[in-house]
């Protein structure tokens, strides 16, 4: 029975948008609460504008030169992650379309394994978002506490040996899942690491904001700073708002694992996982917020977004 809810967890983790359907039945029949249901459609459009606006941040951090920095490179890799979790709802909705049409053998081997790889880049954009931010918030403490020996400590080479370490776990971790998804400590230990990733990200910015104000006036003071703490806190206050975007987004998708784990025949959790496409939706609409606020809150990639507009605007009028 429990190699039977672990395995229902993990096919969870793979399907933002759609549920299994025993998960679907059983939630059915403890409440009397309607399932929300969200058209393919609306999924396909917003996956579609997640994986269009992230790819645009990633080829204006390659062509603009000044944004070639470790800061930039990680947020790439949180653009990556978006644009996997983007890609994963694209690829789902292709495998059905090509079954509904009969390519497809409904539950063969094929459909099976090209499952299987898909249910792995969600996950790894779940896992991908969870350390990019870690480390983006690593990468802010640096910038304020030791401002004057952040790009000794930082350096490219460094920063992409992190990036690399990063993906490799992730996507070892992601296959993993996937391939033990009967196994229980599977299911612990990714519901665990949602959380704990959360508190210590949490923990390092309140330590950090508290004492800001104090370190950047000691670097104020010093006539040779070539540090501007401002802008040192403007970067932390937009990755503190990103952080607040991932968590409205994924908190009610990991709310309904840890329901459907613990009180699936309850009534009240049950109307709450009839809202589970809304939840999926959520996800989603993360991978196309967070481009959105790059732009905002950085005058550098803005202007590099308005150069490659207007030049592919004058390539066309040409």
């Amino acid at each position: 029975m429990q190699t039977d809810r672990a395995h229902e967890l993990i096919k969870i983790l793979g399907h933002g948008g759609n549920p299994p359907e025993n998960i679907t039945e059983n939630s059915t029949n403890n409440t009397d609460c309607v399932p929300v249901v969200v058209p393919e459609e609306v999924f396909f459009a917003i996956s579609i504008i997640g994986v269009l606006e992230n790819l645009l941040v990633l080829l204006a951090v390659i062509k603009n030169r000044n944004l070639h920095s470790p800061m930039y490179f990680f947020i790439c890799s949180l653009a990556v992650s978006d644009m996997l979790g983007s890609l994963y709802k694209i690829l789902e909705n292709i495998l059905i379309i090509f079954r509904n049409m009969g390519y497809l053998k409904p539950r063969g081997d094929f459909e099976t394994r090209a499952d299987d790889v898909v249910d792995s880049l969600f996950i790894l954009s779940l896992l991908g978002s969870i350390f990019s931010l870690s480390v983006i918030a690593v990468d802010r403490y640096i910038t304020i506490f030791h401002a004057l020996q952040y790009h000794s400590i930082m350096t490219m080479r460094r920063a992409i040996s992190i990036l690399a370490v990063i993906w490799a776990f992730c996507t070892g971790s992601g296959i993993t899942m996937v391939i033990f998804s009967y196994d229980v400590p599977t299911v612990i230990s990714f519901t665990s690491l949602f959380p704990l990733m959360l508190v210590f990200i949490l923990c390092l910015y309140v330590h950090m904001f508290l004492l800001a104000r104090s370190h950047a006036k000691k670097i104020t003071s010093l006539p040779s700073s070539r540090v501007h703490p401002r802008a040192n806190m403007k970067g932390a206050i937009t990755l503190t708002i990103l952080l607040g975007i991932f968590l409205c987004c994924w908190a009610p998708f990991v709310l309904h694992i840890l329901l459907v784990t613990f009180c699936p025949n309850n009534p009240y959790c049950a109307c709450y996982l009839s809202v589970f496409q809304v939840n999926g939706m959520l996800i989603m609409c993360n991978a196309v917020i967070d481009p959105m606020i790059y732009a905002f809150r950085s005058p550098e990639l803005r202007s590099t977004f308005k150069k490659m507009f207007c030049c592919s605007g004058c390539k066309c009028n040409y």
